[in-house]
């Protein structure tokens, strides 16, 4: 059986390594501006001062699809945003600037054609963050809650808080109150690779549960009550 050249062989290996190593530094070198381009601009929204007025006019937008309350849909389709602690609600809309967070629409209507810089984001989280959403969340069937409380407790508790209510300092979400459907995606969203802005350990800790315990934990926390904490000022100054 006839063969090429051993050197010529070795070469062509050569080159096609080094093709694969070109790309792959270039592709380092794109992820790792991504992150410090929504560093710098993140860094930037919590030197912000809000404006509610500038908010409220900005929510306009916003509302259309997640509501005048920021209640979202109950179908999940569309979360619940209103009461969000700030911190969360600038990192997510830095995100989707950024390629941290994908979402066609929320792409489109956090770019800057909409929310045109630092300030704004500052304005539209603060006026989202005093919103208080009426009617109940979207839930599931009830039937695996008792676990989904369990399940709650062992994992999820310690960084998300008893309450599911978060810790805005710690930019952890509150979660109690959400859609379930939408609690349900998200869940399956970053263990399969959707949602690059979840941490490893984060998505690891995801990875453990199955069907019936993603079900679980999202009926349980689509019950909680969800709640409006006081104006946040200690992160992005006074709120006026």
């Amino acid at each position: 059986m006839a063969c090429g050249p051993p050197q010529k062989t070795r070469l062509a290996d050569r080159a096609r390594a080094a093709a694969a190593f070109a790309v792959l530094a270039v592709a380092l070198c794109v992820i790792a501006q991504a992150v410090s381009d929504s560093q710098e601009e993140l860094a930037a929204v919590r030197r912000s001062t809000p404006d509610l007025d500038h908010g409220a006019q900005l929510f306009d937008t916003c509302g259309a699809c997640h509501g005048p309350d920021g209640g979202g849909t109950r179908d999940g389709q569309v979360p619940r945003i209103g009461g969000q602690h700030t911190s969360v609600l600038w990192k997510q809309l830095v995100d989707y600037r950024h390629d941290r967070r994908w979402d066609l629409r929320m792409e489109h209507f956090a770019d800057r054609h909409h929310l045109s810089d630092a300030q704004a984001i500052a304005d539209v989280a603060a006026y989202i963050h005093q919103l208080e959403p009426n009617g109940p969340a979207g839930e599931g069937g009830g039937k695996l809650t008792e676990a989904g409380g369990a399940l709650y407790a062992q994992l999820c508790r310690s960084c998300h808080g008893a309450t599911a209510q978060g810790d805005a300092e710690r930019v952890v979400p509150r979660i109690a109150g959400q859609h379930y459907e939408y609690l349900r995606r998200q869940f399956y969203d970053a263990v399969d690779g959707r949602r690059p802005n979840f941490s490893p350990a984060h998505i690891k800790l995801l990875a453990r549960l199955d069907h019936d315990n993603i079900e679980a934990v999202a009926d349980y926390l689509s019950r909680l009550p969800g709640s409006t904490p006081p104006p946040q000022t200690s992160a992005g100054g006074a709120v006026h």
